[in-house]
């Protein structure tokens, strides 16, 4: 039986089986999650809610909600316009009682002074997945939340706040649309304005998305061809005694995909770039220590990668390619030489 040696790739093994870019199964997932099309496509509905001349934030939440355009997406073309992701909104309410230790946002509508009491924040978090304005949660209506609410307050009238806390009033002072509420000439310039400048919001929301497509079909690909019973394959596992982002505590390391067969584990890495991204380094970076960690524990270690953009990165991909059990590129015909890997390893035939 041959060694579990001959799984490990050379760079230019690697290379020459490589598909380089999506396969079109998975640029239809992509397509499907892409946020950047759904955003332009609703551009003009997003814009004809917000011009309605309301009295104050529950009538435009009134409209919000009988409106045929989802409230999460609503949500997230505020989030756009004001370059305020989901991670810096879970930052705020988790300083909340600081931020406004008496629950209330004052802000000015159409001229006049307006207090908003939050309904939920700080008892409920912000953030992508609760808000659902992430991913395939996006695709999905979802009737007007109290936290919903709460975020669309903020994102329209953030800048009012005059606290102490530089980063917050920072990130705050650009969530300045409810200034424009009322004016619909300048509120539509305002919005096309910011359209045109890609947000970095955008940007990571679709790494997000193909990064976690990939890891994705790698996933179920294994659970539907590997054909080995009792075997355990989950997204985000940690492996038993390996550690390093947290020594002191000694919280296990994540890896992208881990599978179990009773005492038995395997980590597998994900990367697929068609554009050159320092993910890539930041996997090679950890390679070597991952590799020394998983094998004195007595596991093993895989790498899918490919992408014309990872390939770009010669020196990280060596790297990753010399401490890795396994390494294969992303075609269906690579994928089963990983589920060979996996049998051989997990049937003790090493």
């Amino acid at each position: 039986m041959a060694k579990l040696t001959k799984y490990r790739k050379t760079f230019e093994e690697l290379e020459k089986v490589a598909s380089k870019f999506w396969p079109s199964e998975l640029s239809e997932m992509e397509a499907k999650l892409s946020v950047i099309p759904l955003l332009l496509k609703t551009q003009d509905q997003f814009t004809s809610i917000i011009s309605v001349d309301t009295n104050d934030l529950e009538d435009l939440f009134s409209i919000i909600g009988v409106s045929s355009l989802p409230p999460n997406l609503f949500l997230k073309h505020l989030a756009i316009l004001a370059d305020v992701g989901g991670e810096m909104l879970r930052k705020v309410s988790n300083e909340f009682g600081m931020l406004f230790p008496d629950g209330k946002l004052h802000y000015r509508w159409k001229g006049n002074q307006r207090t908003y009491t939050f309904k939920v924040v700080p008892k409920r978090k912000f953030g992508n997945q609760p808000l659902k304005i992430d991913g395939k949660e996006l695709l999905k209506k979802h009737p007007l939340s109290d936290l919903q609410e709460d975020a669309i307050a903020l994102l329209l009238f953030g800048s009012a706040y005059s606290g102490d806390n530089e980063e917050i009033a920072n990130t705050l002072a650009k969530c300045e649309i409810g200034e424009h509420l009322g004016k619909p000439a300048q509120l539509t310039d305002f919005i096309k304005q910011r359209y045109i400048w890609v947000s970095q919001i955008t940007k990571g929301a679709k790494a997000n998305s193909l990064g976690q497509i990939a890891q994705q079909f790698v996933a179920r690909y294994l659970k539907e061809q590997l054909g080995l019973s009792g075997t355990d394959i989950k997204i985000g596992g940690r492996l038993p005694g390996v550690t390093h982002t947290d020594p002191e505590t000694g919280r296990l390391t994540a890896f992208d995909i881990v599978v179990t067969k009773a005492a038995k584990y395997l980590a597998i890495e994900v990367s697929f770039q068609v554009t050159t991204n320092s993910t890539i380094e930041r996997k090679a970076g950890q390679a070597k220590s991952r590799y020394e960690q998983v094998e004195q524990a007595g596991h093993k270690i895989a790498y899918v990668i490919d992408g014309a953009g990872n390939f770009e990165r010669e020196s990280a991909l060596r790297v990753i390619c010399s401490y890795s059990h396994c390494t294969v590129a992303f075609s269906r015909s690579e994928l089963d030489i990983l589920c060979q890997f996996v049998r051989q390893y997990f049937s003790k035939m090493e």
